[in-house]
């Protein structure tokens, strides 16, 4: 399967280079949506957490307290990239049925290339952290080398369910329905725009479990905290390396059956 992939490298450029044009076709702000709509939700959030309902966060490596603009957009950041990428994976066969069904290539290519769009807009985003970051006189220090793995940890968490739910809509149309309520209550399930308090009883502890709640916390702890990843966050990148093994195998398998079910 990797194999494959390399081979098809040139088409899963096209693909990608194909899908960022036609995400940004005919738009006056273009790659400025990326930024647009995170910092609009943390404008929003940052006056319902810090005016309406305040919350505590933790404080920086020097005893500072970090600013809950810079907290919140980091963790919309990331969450953003993970929705958007699933988001358009999920259609992401079923837009495409003339090739699934007419031409043979590794149709892993689909969600792979709707990933790598949205990684292109996290990007662009992550310009906007880091002047964030200055203008609240966030330090960083050599917890940037951590920065690597939790980016990877994160791709292949998100790929591994871009594979599941671009097959799963394939088969069963409802499936892009169901994703925007599961994804909506997802986030707020995740410690997105708060921390994980023993407070919060039994939501405390599904946020624990959540495998997308360590991931937010090492992007904060590496980028923000000068802190090395957790080791939940540990567990939940080896969990992430097994379920993208298992949900490639599940894809490669049933790919041979896209066409009788278009």
């Amino acid at each position: 399967m990797l194999r494959e992939q390399f081979e098809y490298r040139e088409l899963l450029w096209q693909m990608t280079k194909r899908d960022l044009l036609l995400r940004y076709k005919q738009t006056v702000m273009g790659f400025g949506w990326a930024v647009f709509m995170p910092l609009v939700n943390t404008a929003v959030f940052s006056v319902i957490f810090t005016r309406l309902a305040p919350i505590e966060i933790p404080r920086l490596a020097n005893g500072e307290p970090l600013a809950y603009p810079v907290f919140a957009y980091c963790g919309l950041l990331v969450w953003n990239f993970y929705a958007s990428a699933l988001r358009f994976s999920v259609a992401s066969l079923t837009s495409n049925l003339n090739l699934v069904s007419k031409v043979y290539f590794p149709r892993e290519i689909f969600p792979f290339s709707a990933l790598l769009v949205c990684l292109i807009d996290f990007a662009v985003g992550g310009v906007v952290l880091i002047a964030m970051m200055i203008w609240y006189g966030v330090p960083v220090g050599l917890s940037l080398l951590w920065f690597p793995l939790v980016l990877g940890a994160h791709l292949v968490f998100t790929s591994a369910l871009a594979l599941l739910v671009s097959m799963a809509n394939l088969f069963y149309r409802d499936v892009k329905y169901l994703f925007e309520i599961v994804i909506t209550v997802w986030m707020f399930a995740t410690s997105v725009l708060y921390p994980v308090n023993d407070d919060l009883g039994v939501f405390g502890t599904i946020m624990r479990i959540n495998p997308m709640t360590p991931i937010v916390d090492a992007y904060r702890s590496v980028l923000l905290y000068n802190q090395a990843p957790s080791l939940e966050f540990g567990i939940a990148a080896a969990g992430s390396v097994a379920l993208l093994s298992v949900s490639w195998l599940v894809f490669h398998r049933a790919e041979f059956q896209f066409a009788e079910n278009i």
